[in-house]
């Protein structure tokens, strides 16, 4: 079964956009890469759920290709029972070894289950997996900013201590959401040197790139980048 999933993606290759996504992934192996677009794995995966094939397929762990492990996130993201997700999601995570297949995890159930899914989000925050801890971050800036905002989110990020790149990265990305969503709350953690001096000036540099936050608050920003000497 899964060199029938292999040779349906291989049927899909795009040589060209293999070798230039394989540089945006330093993480993962160019010889694991296939190449192929999203569109094109995303209708795979539309035209693979819910079939005999995809159940199998998501029992396979661990896959050798990236586009494998992008298809069985894919493969998730309709299922409609949350404690079936969960279980899969703790499968699955161990296995997740770059930011892309990290970012485009994200089961539309999670989101209808917000009361539930703080314990497996704290569960995760603490993991040793750098994407599984970068993967519960990211529930956290989708789902917890907006209606179901609670300050409490923005002490868990703030306190993940990490020497991963793609850990840090995904503080800053969330605490620049924050700003631009919940500005009041988030910017003591900049004016209170709550983050790390890396992470500190990506938050900034970050909500400063962001159309969401006016230019003034920009501006203010600006004045609050320090040395990381």
């Amino acid at each position: 079964m899964e060199t029938d999933v292999c040779t349906q993606l291989f049927a899909l290759q795009d040589l060209s956009y293999r070798d230039f996504h394989s540089r945006l992934m330093p993480t993962v192996e160019p010889a694991r890469v296939i190449g192929v677009r999203m569109p094109a794995l995303r209708k795979l995966a539309k035209a693979m759920a819910n079939t005999p094939q995809a159940t199998a397929f998501l029992q396979q762990l661990p896959h050798f290709y990236y586009e494998e492990n992008n298809l069985h996130a894919l493969l998730l993201e309709p299922c409609k029972d949350y404690a079936q997700v969960i279980v899969e999601l703790e499968r699955f995570l161990p296995y997740v070894d770059n930011w892309a297949t990290c970012d485009l995890l994200c089961p539309k159930v999670l989101g209808k289950h917000l009361s539930q899914l703080w314990e497996p989000i704290e569960k995760w925050l603490n993991a040793e997996h750098c994407y599984t801890v970068r993967f519960a971050i990211g529930l956290l800036m989708r789902f917890y900013l907006d209606d179901a905002f609670d300050p409490k989110c923005l002490d868990m990020v703030a306190g993940v201590q990490s020497e991963e790149y793609y850990v840090n990265m995904m503080i800053a990305w969330y605490f620049a959401t924050a700003l631009a969503k919940q500005y009041d709350a988030a910017l003591p953690y900049l004016t209170q040197h709550r983050l790390s001096a890396w992470t500190y000036n990506k938050t900034i540099q970050k909500a400063i790139e962001s159309y969401r936050i006016d230019n003034e608050k920009k501006a203010y920003l600006r004045t609050l980048k320090r040395s990381q000497n």
